[in-house]
């Protein structure tokens, strides 16, 4: 089982260069599973997609953001002439690599972000956008080298429908709990959400499961059977054994 972050964050290192590696190359997929072995269900974001296909890989933790909705006494355009707006401090504050992950409630009427935003976050080293809202100028966002994920496009800005009140704060972000420092992973599936205090579990587990399911996947495409192989009995997996050096049980 693991821990639960009592004061928002976990007082965590960075990530180290290994478990990021790790986590550049396996796939989302690989990672729920992961995750599931190990009790946790709800660790997979449903409804933001990757803007930009050509952007999609993203690892990073997050930083968090959240909103409730506007009022229209407080939430008026004059608002955005001052430079430490929440919205506009977060993405100043982010440090680079983190990932900023956006609580909108998934209300998708009006932007939780603009392009000029995530130009500046990308400027600024950001690993990527997580909002279960939507953005506008998606065009822009679509051209952007930064991986953005969103729930939808919409042209109004965010002061109609959003109110940024903190960050750095555990929120939901599409109905998952998203704590300040856990890791973001997204690629052309979409984005999960790896609790802090397991991530080097996951990803060397991870790196291992996609290992064996390349092995397997090789036999289903040259004609073997899912019978025996998916999921591999032990004669498969002997010979899976034999063909590599650094798995439990394999030959020298």
């Amino acid at each position: 089982m693991t821990s639960s972050p009592t004061n928002g964050a976990f007082a965590a290192p960075p990530l180290d260069d290994e478990t990021r590696e790790a986590l550049w190359t396996v796939s989302t997929a690989t990672i729920t599973t992961q995750l599931m072995d190990r009790g946790l269900r709800n660790t997979f974001l449903a409804g933001p997609q990757v803007l930009n296909p050509r952007s999609a890989k993203m690892v990073g933790e997050a930083f968090t953001l959240r909103c409730i909705p506007a009022r229209e006494d407080i939430d008026v355009l004059s608002v955005f002439r001052d430079y430490d707006h929440p919205q506009r401090r977060a993405i100043e504050t982010a440090p680079p690599g983190s990932v900023l992950v956006v609580d909108a409630r998934r209300q998708t009427r009006a932007a939780s972000l603009g392009h000029i935003l995530g130009t500046r976050f990308a400027r600024r080293g950001g690993a990527g956008i997580v909002t279960d809202g939507s953005v506008r100028d998606l065009a822009g966002f679509r051209e952007l080298d930064l991986a953005t994920f969103a729930a939808g496009a919409a042209p109004t800005t965010n002061l109609a429908l959003h109110h940024v009140v903190d960050m750095q704060l555990p929120i939901a972000c599409a109905e998952v709990p998203v704590y300040p420092g856990d890791i973001m992973v997204g690629d052309a599936d979409g984005v999960v959400c790896v609790p802090r205090d397991i991530v080097a579990q996951v990803a060397r587990d991870a790196v291992e499961q996609e290992r064996l399911e390349e092995f397997v996947l090789e036999r289903i495409e040259a004609g073997h059977p899912l019978r025996g192989n998916y999921p591999p009995d032990e004669e498969t997996m002997a010979d899976y054994r034999a063909t590599v050096t650094d798995v439990p049980g394999s030959r020298p």
